[in-house]
């Protein structure tokens, strides 16, 4: 009978090192297989020192504060994921409104902690929640912007086919000083829209997809000040490991396809997403 084990992906090898270490600004260790343990020494291994682990519900946002409450070099982000916001709201006891709302406070008192640095990944997904979930999702959004800018933490964004609404609300409800679109899937022209207000765009390995020209096009034109480097691990594998897990140590594998995107320096690019991500997180290098 065949193992079958033997049929799952296998983890990726590791690439070569960073010479200059950077941050995994978007990942979900609680989705990945292993240790928390194993996957910080892994990266460390390639030059990606800082992990951001992100909450993407209420038992996922506790765990993200209490695992970087525990670890040096990691830090939080809470939030209920726009695709969480209408589940919660059917869901919960008393329904509705209400019952999303008293999820969103909690996550409120989570945004407090000081080892939580960012509120999100919050945003609006128009891809996998249809028109009746679009008024929690666009509920829930405002309120994490307001806890943001409340708590003086950065503004993590998921936005999958909801560009246009995304920047609306955020003028309309003014914006946090500091904005990070995870896993930014705009075109060039709204890289520039992003580089006027001042928000940072943090690219995946989605950047090296032979469909993704968008993406490279964003890269190249983004001001070199406001881009941040992610894994969204264990989703998006960059290029050539597409389809198999990803982990923060595949890092070095999407920044060099960002650097060739732009003709940027390997280095020079490192080092400034380095300072980009403690600049928008607000922690110490």
């Amino acid at each position: 009978m065949p193992d079958r084990d033997s049929k799952k992906p296998t983890a990726p090898p590791a690439p070569e090192p960073l010479r200059v270490a950077v941050a995994d600004s978007h990942t979900h260790l609680d989705m990945q297989s292993g240790s928390v343990a194993d996957a910080v020494a892994q990266a460390a291994a390639v030059g990606v020192d800082t992990l951001v682990q992100v909450g993407c519900d209420l038992a996922g946002s506790r765990w993200a504060a209490e695992t970087a409450a525990a670890w040096d070099r990691i830090w939080a982000s809470v939030a209920l994921h726009p695709n969480e916001a209408p589940r919660v709201a059917d869901r919960a006891s008393g329904g509705g409104r209400a019952g999303l709302d008293a999820e969103i406070d909690a996550i409120d008192a989570l945004a407090a902690l000081p080892q939580v640095l960012g509120v999100g990944e919050t945003g609006l997904d128009y891809f996998r929640t249809g028109p009746e979930g679009v008024a929690d999702q666009q509920h829930s959004f405002r309120r994490h912007i307001d806890i943001a800018k409340r708590r003086g933490k950065a503004l993590v964004i998921h936005d999958r086919d909801a560009h246009a609404d995304v920047l609306r609300i955020l003028a309309e409800e003014g914006a946090p000083s500091t904005v990070v679109f995870h896993c930014y899937s705009g075109d060039a022209e709204m890289a520039k829209v992003c580089a006027e207000h001042g928000y940072y765009m943090s690219f995946a390995g989605t950047v090296s997809y032979k469909t993704a020209q968008n993406l490279r096009d964003a890269v190249a034109v983004a001001p070199r000040e406001l881009l941040l480097v992610e894994t969204d691990a264990p989703f998006l594998t960059p290029v050539p490991y597409r389809g198999r897990p990803n982990a923060p140590y595949l890092i070095p594998v999407t920044l060099r396809a960002m650097a060739a995107a732009r003709g940027d320096d390997e280095d020079q690019l490192a080092a400034a997403i380095a300072a980009n991500t403690a600049r928008a997180f607000g922690y110490d290098t």
